[in-house]
């Protein structure tokens, strides 16, 4: 499906991608995979770390069936099905499945959308760690100009759980919305300067001033909250989310290539769905869950952090969210997959996925570029695959 770059070295002719536009479907089959030639990217360093090498015990898996929803996949079927970009299997800290689709390579930088979000609540979680930030403090304790919006009386933990009562409207495709507002703002979506329209993350934020709810009453999903905690990060450590990623997990997991996050008008990461990595470093992030925060010998991130993100309470999920994941709830930027296995995963709409089972030592990370951003029929079909996959393998 995924095969003709919309840019080809053999035909400078071709069309020229829309601006806006360009990250959308069908587009979004090559910009992907090239996000630094599309938009405005920080750099996240590696360091010079050398790279975590993985044992490989390759398995041929495709076959491996399962039904969701009442339709009969394998997962061949469903990895073609879900416009696949790159899928890596891991258990027991060996590689089992490595596939590249869609004309993504190894070395390729892969837009994760929002699984972004669970990469800063780990970051998050080693900065509590450290006594930089405290999960019980206001939000206004860093960013005391929240004091004027919604977020005056937030924490930073209700930011990590998504259960602030900030309005926010999330729709991708209604006109006007909040979420098309971070798209432009982002630098994403166009220059930034539509009449009336903020021109920077920072600018839409300082404009949520009304509330829905009591703040820590409920889940409800919101990209912007991820934003929000981006920013108090920033102000707590004085240092832009690239660098901090970087020094805080990017130079200690072993990774082959730098990171990118894409950055806004005011050269701001979007923290919420921003960042770009490769197939096999979104994998050494998931090993490095999967063993309780250690690489190698080094405890990089707490191992209480990863028990209370995989089992603590965070929001409950309802309606759509409770239909993929029924008795989940979201925690630490996490979606609690199953709290009494203490399976997680990180998700972003398009079809990313990193999912985690430290109980069966496997783990799953899928880069995708499917043609909608919400399908709640291949989701499910993805966790369904997943267990299926760990069964195999823990049945071998």
């Amino acid at each position: 499906m995924n095969t003709a770059p919309f840019r080809d070295p053999r035909a400078p002719g071709a069309p020229i991608l829309p601006q806006p536009g360009w990250h959308l479907p069908p587009y979004n089959r090559w910009t992907f995979l090239h996000m630094r030639e599309m938009t405005p990217t920080a750099t996240v360093r590696r360091g010079r770390m050398a790279p975590r090498d993985f044992e490989r015990d390759e398995q041929d898996l495709g076959d491996v069936a399962f039904t969701s929803r009442g339709r009969d996949w394998t997962v061949d079927s469903w990895l073609d099905d879900s416009w696949t970009d790159g899928f890596l299997l891991l258990h027991r800290g060996k590689i089992v499945t490595e596939r590249y689709m869609g004309g993504l390579k190894p070395h390729h930088q892969h837009l994760s959308m929002s699984v972004a979000k669970s990469v800063l609540g780990i970051v998050a979680g080693v900065l509590i760690h450290r006594g930089v930030i405290a999960p019980d403090a206001d939000l206004t304790t860093y960013l005391p100009e929240l004091e004027a919006t919604g977020y005056r009386d937030v924490t930073v933990q209700q930011a990590l759980d998504m259960t602030s009562g900030v309005t926010f409207d999330e729709a991708y495709e209604t006109p006007g919305s909040h979420m098309q507002k971070l798209g432009n703002a982002c630098a994403w979506g166009g220059r930034g300067d539509l009449p009336g329209w903020p021109q920077t993350i920072w600018q839409l934020v300082l404009e949520l001033t009304e509330t829905e709810r009591p703040h820590g009453e409920k889940f409800v999903y919101r990209s912007i909250e991820t934003d929000v905690l981006g920013f108090a990060v920033e102000r707590a450590t004085g240092q832009p989310l690239a660098e901090i990623l970087s020094d805080v997990l990017w130079q200690k997991l072993g990774v082959e290539e730098d990171a990118a996050y894409t950055v806004d008008h005011g050269g701001f990461a979007l923290a919420d769905g921003g960042l770009n990595a490769t197939l096999r470093d979104y994998g050494r992030f998931a090993q490095m869950l999967l063993d309780g925060g250690r690489v190698g010998d080094t405890q990089v991130v707490p191992e209480a952090w990863i028990r209370e993100t995989r089992f603590g309470a965070g929001g409950l999920f309802e309606g759509i969210y409770a239909e993929v994941l029924p008795g989940g709830g979201y925690h630490n930027k996490f979606w609690q997959a199953d709290r009494d296995r203490g399976v997680i995963s990180a998700r972003g709409i398009y079809g990313q996925c990193i999912y985690i089972d430290p109980e069966s030592q496997f783990a799953a990370v899928k880069l995708s570029t499917r043609e909608t951003p919400l399908d709640m029929d291949s989701d499910m079909a993805g966790y369904a695959a997943y267990k299926a996959l760990a069964g195999a393998l823990t049945a071998s």
